[in-house]
């Protein structure tokens, strides 16, 4: 194995300890990639599709309870079961359908998510903690069948032709576009890599311009599918995100303990977040493992983020933590503490490619997450979080896994030097339907949480679990809205303080 010059300058010669650490983080990216692959295929539904009379239909399929009650009390659990049938009316023997399970009091402003049990026969069931006294109500919904999501896997380990890329290279008064990517045939080309040489973006060289004179980059939408005919009638609006019907209505929970409820320790670093996480009630978000603390005050936020060194890295949900912080500081005394006070720094850095909007970007001071990373000193005053995945969605899977791995690597190296610095991984969230599924869909989302999930659970992180929070509030829009920011960022504060 051969080290790259950045990890070896980092032990000395007789310390074996640090070696070891060396060479385990000197694991081969292709082979963990394909172990991960590999696994996640074995998830995947295998269907004859045919006719799409032959899919599973909403309409046809059929939810009971099992354990039906008159009455629940608060922390009951509810099963449900779910038979599905395709158009013909026959019960489907294959599972790997997606599934968008909830429950929800509107009175309360309470929602939760289910935890899903797929036999693989068809047969599936839901099960719901009941959190919160009252009427419950439950949605079923089949978000795709189980053939949409084999062609969605399929397809998502095609190539890279969804997305074409048009970089403009500006040096002085010269102005050029040329085409970009992530595969590109010939030489003449622009590579654009990372220090591990694990993620390369090209463009195609510009005659007369260098290299780095790379400033902009758009993308578009290429008219090409990688989906059969029959495939792409799969992900007709009619066809995505149907209610499944009920042979029950809504649950009667009522309050049997007179007690209260232990409570939970604070949240901090470290914590394993099960699924589902929580529960909203009263537009606040409940973790089931921890507790939240409140944020009444600004004074309070002030207090938690003295002398800290914040850096939020990934997409624009991230940013959106990044804004709903300036706002408070751009307020009254905060203003005065941000301009004032030595030691504080805010700072949202966006990821590297891919980035997937048709407004040009610059691409200057834009760097590979595991770059930036290893750029930083660290320390019990540093705080770092992290997402990835909405850009990620129209690309291959291998594109994702070794993005993740290359900053799963490049948390091992920051926490092995600097231990006490906190880290915070918070998972993508749900986003519009679209019927421009092959790009976006959530099932996209949700194998990117998977990999998310399961990659991060060795270190010493907190995971956010932002797909659960969006699922159970039923949210439908890339950027979530205040309820959802506000809560996240105050999860985020009690991680930190």
């Amino acid at each position: 194995i051969i080290l790259p010059k950045y990890l070896i300058y980092q032990c000395y010669y007789s310390d074996f300890e640090c070696w070891n650490q060396l060479l385990k983080l000197s694991a081969p990216v292709e082979l963990r990639q394909r172990k991960i692959i590999n696994t996640i295929s074995q998830m995947m539904p295998v269907v004859n599709f045919t006719h799409i009379n032959s899919s599973t239909s909403a309409a046809k399929s059929v939810a009971s309870v099992i354990n039906m009650k008159k009455r629940y009390c608060v922390g009951d659990e509810l099963i449900v079961m779910v038979d599905m049938y395709d158009f013909w009316g026959n019960k489907k023997t294959n599972g790997g359908d997606f599934l968008r399970v909830r429950i929800h009091t509107r009175a309360l402003k309470a929602e939760a998510s289910g935890r899903i049990v797929d036999f693989k026969n068809g047969t599936y069931h839901v099960h719901f903690t009941l959190f919160w006294e009252g009427k419950v109500d439950i949605s079923l919904v089949l978000y795709h069948p189980s053939e949409g999501a084999a062609a969605l896997w399929r397809v998502r380990n095609q190539g890279y032709d969804l997305i074409s890329f048009i970089g403009t290279f500006i040096n002085g008064s010269q102005n050029v576009k040329s085409e970009c990517g992530f595969e590109l045939p010939g030489e003449n080309l622009c590579e654009y890599n990372d220090k591990t040489d694990v993620d390369s973006f090209y463009c195609f060289k510009p005659e007369k311009l260098p290299c780095e004179s790379l400033t902009l980059l758009q993308s578009f939408n290429r008219k090409f599918t990688f989906l059969s005919k029959l495939e792409a009638d799969l992900f007709k609006r009619e066809n995505i995100a149907v209610n499944i019907p009920k042979t029950f209505g809504r649950m009667d929970v009522i309050r049997c303990s007179k007690s209260s409820p232990p409570m939970k320790e604070f949240c901090k670093i470290g914590m394993e977040s099960p699924y589902p996480s929580g529960f909203w009630r009263k537009n606040v978000w409940n973790p089931v493992y921890c507790t939240i603390k409140r944020f009444p005050s600004t004074e309070q936020i002030y207090s938690c983020l003295n002398n800290k060194k914040i850096y939020l890295m990934g997409d624009s949900t991230t940013r959106q933590w990044h804004s709903y912080l300036s706002m408070l500081w751009q307020n009254g005394e905060w203003q005065d503490w941000y301009k004032t006070t030595e030691g504080q720094h805010l700072q949202f850095k966006r990821h590297n490619h891919p980035f997937v909007t048709s407004r040009s970007y610059t691409v200057k001071d834009v760097y590979y997450m595991s770059d930036e990373l290893d750029q930083l000193v660290g320390g019990p005053n540093t705080i770092i979080a992290i997402t990835l995945g909405q850009h990620f969605r129209p690309f291959p899977i291998r594109l994702f896994i070794r993005r993740v791995i290359s900053i799963h690597r490049a948390l091992e190296r920051l926490l092995f030097r600097s231990p006490e610095t906190k880290v915070i991984i918070k998972a993508e969230n749900t986003r519009e339907i679209s019927t421009n599924a092959e790009r976006l869909s959530d099932f996209h989302g949700y194998i990117n949480y998977l990999i998310v999930k399961d990659m991060f659970k060795d270190l010493h992180v907190a995971f956010m679990d932002a797909l659960d929070m969006t699922i159970a509030s039923n949210s439908q829009k890339v950027h979530p809205n205040d309820k959802v920011v506000r809560n996240q960022v105050n999860m985020f504060l009690t991680y930190i303080c």
